[in-house]
C-alpha cells in the first residue's frame, strides 16, 4: 500500500461518482463492510444488471461475495483480482479496486473526450495551453510531493505530543533561576567572543600569508627572467670548441666507414678460405679413394693371373706366366712406392686428379708430372682391360687426354 495508490483510488471514485466521501484513513485498519459496498458498486456501475447477493454477515456470505465478484470480473471485464487481498479489507485491497476503478475511469475519460465537440479553434487553443503550461505541470507535481511528505512528518511529529506535552508543562512550570541563566548567558557569550577572535587571529594570518606569497612570487618571477635571458645568451654564443669537436666527428664517421668496408672484406676472404679449405678437403678424399681402386684391382688382377697360370698346361706359357707375375709383381710393388709420394704432392698445394680413362694423359710443361701405366699382353682375356693413371698438377685447367703409348716404352718406365 503507497500513499499515492489511495489518492488515486479516492480520486477516481469521487470522479466516477461514489455517493460516499472516502478517506485515505479508512483503510488503514481492516474495513470489509466498506470494501463490499464499494466493490457492489463498481459491479454495478459496470453491468447494473448483474445479481450479487450483498450479504456480507458472516464469514461464508463474505468469501462467497469475494468468490462471486472476482468471477464476474473475470468473465466480463478480464480483470484478475486477488481473492486474498480483497478479504483482508485493508491497504492491500486498494490495489486490488483501484485495477475496476482504473477501467471505470479510462472508459469515462475517454467518453468524455468523444462527446465534446469543440470548434477548431478552441481545440488549437487548448493544444496551445497545455504545451505552455509543461513548466507548471512539473512544478506542482514537486508541490504535491513536497506537501505530502511535510504532511508525514507533521503527522509524525503529533503523535509525539503526548510524550512533549507532559514535558513541556514541566519545563514551563519550573520557576526559572536569574543567576543561572545569567552565568549561562555569559558562559556562552564568552564562548562567541572566543570563537570571534580566532577567526580575526585567522584573518590576519591570511593576510600575512597572502604577503609571503606575493613576495616569494615575485622572487620567483626575477629568477625566471634571469634564467630566460642567460638562456638566450648562451644560445647566441657559439662554444669555443665546437669546429674542433665538428671536424672530430667528420674523422670518426670517415673511419667507421673505413672500418665497415674492411670487415665487411675481411668476412669475405674468411669465407673464400673456408670454401678454398673444403674444396680442397673434397679433392683430397677423392684422391684417396682412387687409389684405394687402384689397389683393389691390382689384387684382383694378380690373383685372376695367378689362377689362369695354373690352368696353363704348356711350360712355355706357364714361364711366361711367370715372367707376367714378376712383372705384375715389379709394377705393384712400383704402384706402391709412387702413392705416397703422390699424396705428399697433392697435401704440398697441388691438386689431384684421377681418370678412369683409357691410355695415357699428359700434363703443361710447367707441372711436375708423374704417370703410371699398368699394361699386360700376354693373356687374350686381358686385352679389353684399360689401363688407370693418376695425374697430379697444381691447376684444374692443365689437363688434357693423348693417345696412348706403347706397351714397351710403358714397361720400360718401371
Amino acid at each position: 500500500m503507497s500513499f499515492r495508490d489511495l489518492r488515486n483510488f479516492t480520486e477516481m471514485m469521487r470522479a466516477l461518482g461514489y455517493p460516499r466521501l472516502i478517506s485515505m484513513e479508512n483503510f488503514h485498519t481492516p474495513n470489509f463492510m466498506l470494501v463490499s459496498e464499494v466493490l457492489l458498486w463498481l459491479v454495478k456501475r459496470y453491468e447494473p444488471q448483474t445479481d450479487i447477493p450483498p450479504d456480507v454477515e458472516t464469514e461464508q456470505d463474505r468469501v462467497f461475495f469475494i468468490k462471486a465478484v472476482a468471477q464476474f470480473m473475470a468473465t466480463k471485464a478480464h480483470i484478475k483480482l486477488n481473492t486474498k487481498k480483497l478479504y483482508q479489507a485493508d491497504g492491500y485491497a486498494v490495489k486490488e479496486l483501484l485495477k475496476i476503478t482504473s477501467v471505470l475511469y479510462g472508459a469515462m475519460n475517454t467518453k468524455g473526450v468523444e462527446s465534446a465537440d469543440p470548434s477548431e479553434e478552441d481545440t488549437s487553443k487548448f493544444k496551445f495551453d497545455l504545451g505552455s503550461k509543461i513548466a507548471d505541470l512539473k512544478a506542482a507535481r514537486q508541490l504535491a510531493s513536497e506537501i505530502t511528505s511535510k504532511g508525514a512528518t507533521l503527522y509524525d511529529l503529533l503523535g509525539k505530543e503526548v510524550e512533549l506535552r507532559e514535558a513541556r508543562a514541566e519545563s514551563i512550570a519550573r520557576p526559572l533561576e536569574i543567576n543561572e541563566a545569567e552565568k549561562m548567558m555569559k558562559v556562552a557569550i564568552d564562548c562567541v567572543l572566543e570563537q570571534v577572535q580566532k577567526t580575526k587571529d585567522m584573518l590576519n594570518n591570511v593576510a600575512l600569508d597572502e604577503a609571503n606569497l606575493e613576495a616569494k612570487i615575485e622572487k620567483r618571477k626575477l629568477e625566471l627572467e634571469r634564467s630566460q635571458k642567460r638562456l638566450q645568451t648562451l644560445q647566441s654564443v657559439r662554444p669555443a670548441f665546437m669546429d674542433e669537436y665538428e671536424k672530430i666527428e667528420e674523422q670518426l664517421q670517415k673511419q667507421y666507414s673505413i672500418y665497415l668496408e674492411k670487415f665487411r672484406n675481411l668476412t669475405y676472404m674468411e669465407q673464400l678460405l673456408d670454401d678454398h679449405r673444403r674444396t680442397e678437403q673434397e679433392m683430397f678424399e677423392e684422391t684417396a679413394n682412387m687409389l684405394r681402386l687402384m689397389q683393389s684391382r691390382l689384387k684382383e688382377e694378380e690373383q685372376h693371373l695367378l689362377k689362369s697360370g695354373n690352368n696353363d698346361d704348356s711350360d712355355v706359357e706357364i714361364q711366361e706366366d711367370e715372367g707376367s707375375d714378376s712383372e705384375v709383381e715389379d709394377r705393384q710393388i712400383t704402384k706402391q712406392r709412387a702413392a705416397p709420394e703422390t699424396l705428399l704432392q697433392g697435401r704440398a698445394g697441388a691438386r689431384i686428379v684421377g681418370t678412369m680413362q683409357g691410355g695415357d694423359t699428359e700434363e703443361d710443361e710447367d707441372s711436375g708430372d708423374s704417370e703410371i701405366d699398368l699394361d699386360e699382353d700376354e693373356d687374350d682375356e686381358e686385352e679389353d682391360m684399360e689401363d688407370d693413371s693418376v695425374e697430379i698438377s697444381p691447376s684444374k685447367s692443365s689437363h688434357r687426354a693423348r693417345k696412348p703409348e706403347p706397351l714397351e716404352e710403358s714397361d720400360n718406365d718401371f
